[in-house]
């Protein structure tokens, strides 16, 4: 069967190590492992671990350290993956049949609209639209696209690439669009933990309705891509479906991801986690906003409510592809199209990494950005 190229991860594996900047990741700056085991940690017992195969859903504490985040759950509510995206992946894999449709939240990250026109019959939208300076569902649009042969909701909250975070009034029409037909929620909540002006994580959808799926991992707000560690939570039976599918694609997680995801998810260690992260989009954040304020005349931006992403619309007749190839190849920086998330006329900058060199990126590429190249 044909499955639709996922242009942006081609995009950044093409061309992320060619450029001198590159703005297109969207977390933070990674941790190492000396940093999150802190300099107290006994570095020799770390190195006495064994390279062994783990437990295919993943050791029992890691398991129950991920469901004490989420109330309720417990460990046999989580099995894990190899990033967040082998966590989408064996979810909609187990949820969709041929002749199902997948409602799928725009912008997004388009794993999932990817997967829904591969597993099912057809992905239909529904967007965020920017009014009023901030993201809004459009409601009258999740209705449309949520009927009899629905069998997934899909969003992504906080948002990939907005970093809007869905309101409680919000989440409660995705629940009542879903419950309607009787369908599953997915919530890919990988960038939960990442505000940017609170010191807590954004509601999550675990728990307000009894056919919910949670995806997420370690690699955005976590700030340990690397590890390839992700994990689905849900209901018992869905889980123990994912985890026969599992069983065709890695088997199981690394053996030093799990005993590091253990650790990173006792909730003291995730709440210091979350501390670094989010100190690093505060104080990187203004830097780019300023530029963005600069050139009001040509963007128009909504602060982002978690992530280190921002979105930005422009007002400039070229298309999003094409000024993105045109910075890349004459500017040597590596940023993300809207067309890239669904969208037209904007562009996503990461700005969780070494600020000063984002800002020598940007003014690099400044002209194109902004029209003024001529």
């Amino acid at each position: 069967m044909d499955i639709d190229l996922f242009e942006m991860e081609r995009m950044q594996s093409l061309y992320w190590h060619l450029v001198d900047y590159d703005l297109s990741e969207s977390g933070v700056t990674p941790m190492t492992i000396r940093e999150l085991l802190g300099p107290a940690a006994d570095a020799e017992v770390f190195l006495q671990t064994a390279l062994s195969y783990p437990l295919s859903e993943g050791s029992y504490e890691a398991r129950a350290n991920i469901a004490a985040w989420y109330p309720d759950a417990t460990a046999e509510n989580v099995s894990l993956s190899n990033g967040g995206s082998e966590a989408n992946h064996l979810t909609l894999w187990t949820l969709l049949e041929p002749q199902d449709r997948l409602a799928f939240m725009i912008p997004n990250y388009m794993q999932g609209w990817g997967l829904g026109r591969h597993y099912g019959a057809a992905t239909d939208p529904f967007k965020l639209k920017l009014k009023d300076g901030r993201w809004r569902l459009d409601l009258d649009q999740l209705e449309r696209a949520v009927t009899k042969r629905t069998k997934v909701v899909m969003v992504c909250n906080p948002n990939n690439p907005t970093g809007h975070v869905l309101t409680s009034g919000e989440m409660d029409a995705v629940v009542s669009a879903a419950d309607r037909v009787g369908a599953w929620i997915v919530s890919d909540e990988i960038y939960r933990g990442a505000e940017v002006d609170v010191d807590e994580a954004s509601p999550t959808f675990w728990g307000r309705y009894d056919k919910v799926v949670v995806t997420s991992g370690l690699s955005k707000a976590f700030a340990m891509p690397g590890l390839r560690l992700g994990w689905t939570l849900g209901p018992h039976e869905l889980i123990r479906d994912t985890w026969i599918r599992h069983d065709y694609t890695t088997l199981t997680p690394s053996a030093i991801s799990d005993k590091l995801a253990a650790f990173a998810m006792d909730p003291v260690v995730r709440e210091n986690i979350f501390a670094r992260t989010r100190a690093i989009i505060r104080a990187n954040l203004p830097h780019l906003e300023a530029w963005i304020r600069e050139h009001g005349d040509v963007f128009t931006y909504a602060r982002p409510v978690a992530g280190a992403i921002a979105y930005v619309k422009y007002d400039l007749p070229v298309g999003s592809t094409e000024l993105v190839d045109r910075v890349r190849e004459e500017r040597s920086v590596l940023l993300v199209p809207g067309t890239m998330f669904g969208l037209r006329k904007g562009i996503r900058f990461g700005f969780g990494y070494d600020i000063e060199h984002t800002m020598k990126g940007l003014a690099q590429a400044e002209d194109l950005l902004t029209g003024r190249d001529t």
